[in-house]
């Protein structure tokens, strides 16, 4: 009976294991995406898609899509109604336009702030930089992608493309998103960040 009673424990413990998967992400931030994607109280899946959820589609991470772009403030920039996938219309100000090299090339993205969202704790500082790129629409969503910054406190800062992700109307057309301004395309593919979802 003994025996019979560690083969059960075995058994379930095993299976319970199974049960557990741990999510794949070869970054730390790939792994928090994949860990806020599988919590229900946070992810923006839908409950059928978040059932079989097993994470996130990343392209490999690479260094050459972490850059260092020239940051030059937008003065007196005046606020303006960004379009949303619904008819929303939140405030933001132009804060600021990033000069980069690329592989060899320079380019130029505008950055902005939310007029309501500096209001609140903790987002003070914070910026939104949306872009689109070659990618758009194959490999990745085909809306475009998002990058959070924080105010620098001199003339650069660090954008790591790495960390682009897709808009949360990606995985659930419920959400109003904000649809990335068509200056703020970039002529080549950024094979980099989060991938297309599959449903």
């Amino acid at each position: 009976m003994k025996n019979f009673f560690l083969i059960f424990l075995l058994v379930c413990t095993v299976a319970c294991a199974q049960d557990k998967q741990v999510l794949s992400g070869e970054t730390e931030w790939q792994k928090e995406m994949n860990a806020d994607f599988k919590d229900a109280s946070k992810s923006p899946l839908k409950k059928k898609d978040l059932k079989k959820f097993k994470g996130l589609d990343f392209f490999k991470f690479d260094s050459t899509y972490v850059v260092t772009p020239e940051f030059t403030r937008t003065p007196k920039a005046k606020k303006f109604k960004m379009e949303t996938t619904t008819d929303r219309l939140p405030e933001y100000v132009q804060y600021g336009v990033l000069k980069f090299t690329l592989k060899g090339e320079e380019y130029e993205l505008k950055i902005y702030q939310n007029i309501n969202l500096i209001e609140r704790e903790g987002y003070e500082d914070y910026l939104f930089l949306p872009f689109l790129d070659d990618t758009n629409g194959e490999e990745s969503y085909g809306g475009g992608r998002y990058i959070e910054a924080r105010i620098p406190e001199g003339d650069t800062m660090e954008i790591d493309f790495n960390k682009a992700y897709n808009p949360y109307c990606a995985y659930n057309e419920k959400y109003s998103c904000p649809i990335v301004p068509r200056e703020n395309y970039l002529p080549l593919k950024v094979e980099a960040g989060v991938k297309a979802f599959k449903k």
